[in-house]
């Protein structure tokens, strides 16, 4: 597992930094398992969100083909090592209404930190539809200082204060949320890769009560790209099946997809 995560480098060995910072994510990971209920960190900082140039919300198509195990996740590693960019460690943290208004509206709000909060995005996503391993959802994302986000899980009633946030706005005048509660989270090892021209995703998402494998690809084709990843994994053997639900709905349902 831990070598298929590690590998960063499109070729040779992964850089020292990034092997020792994947490390010290699952340390952390096995640490404190159980994030399914809120996360408390304590900061000062008052820095604000960042004010997203468009308030539009585009569409979010992606295909997604899941793993059975380890096993066949590993072999994909292996076959797609030539190709590899990067491996990112994301910690994902949800928040809800204090109503569930988002939920009961299909809705997800969310704070995604990358790589010991070097970076931080808030994301809203909504009406999600998903068919055959292609997903569509409504995504709007936008950056946030991790010290701010940080803060916001341990106090999720300061995400409602930064009017400077379109996703924020759309939360309390759409979704008429009052009040926000946390929801917890899991973390998803990422690693990515340049494969012929696409930017395939091998995710290790790891839950309080199991971990789970998964491809996904972002694609303004997803039938023609879906064919040709489908084409490779059997190609090399790889067992593989159409992912029917999203991460947040496993989450959400505390059961890995059968």
């Amino acid at each position: 597992m831990l070598k298929s995560s590690a590998s960063i480098a499109l070729s040779g060995p992964a850089p020292s930094s990034v092997v020792g910072l994947v490390g010290k994510w699952r340390k952390k990971t096995h640490q404190n398992r159980n994030l399914t209920r809120p996360l408390h960190f304590s900061t000062t900082s008052q820095a604000s969100f960042a004010n997203p140039k468009s308030s539009a919300t585009p569409m979010e198509v992606e295909i997604k083909l899941r793993l059975p195990d380890s096993t066949a996740h590993q072999k994909v590693s292996d076959a797609l090592s030539p190709f590899h960019i990067k491996t990112l460690a994301q910690e994902n943290i949800f928040f809800d209404g204090e109503g569930s208004e988002l939920v009961k509206n299909l809705a997800a709000l969310r704070l995604r930190f990358y790589d010991l909060d070097s970076r931080c995005v808030l994301s809203l996503k909504a009406k999600p539809v998903i068919s055959s391993g292609i997903s569509r959802v409504e995504e709007q994302e936008e950056p946030v200082d991790p010290s701010v986000g940080r803060a916001c899980v341990d106090e999720p009633g300061r995400l409602l204060l930064f009017g400077s946030s379109d996703i924020i706005k759309r939360v309390r005048e759409e979704y008429n949320v009052k009040g926000l509660v946390c929801l917890g989270g899991f973390r998803n090892v990422r690693a990515v890769y340049d494969w012929k021209g696409l930017k395939l995703e091998l995710d290790e998402t790891i839950y309080d009560f199991g971990t789970s494998y998964e491809i996904e690809c972002e694609s303004v084709e997803p039938e023609r790209d879906k064919k040709l990843i489908e084409g490779f994994l059997e190609e090399k053997g790889i067992r593989y099946s159409y992912s029917d639900v999203n991460k947040f709905a496993v989450f959400r349902s505390r059961k890995l997809p059968d």
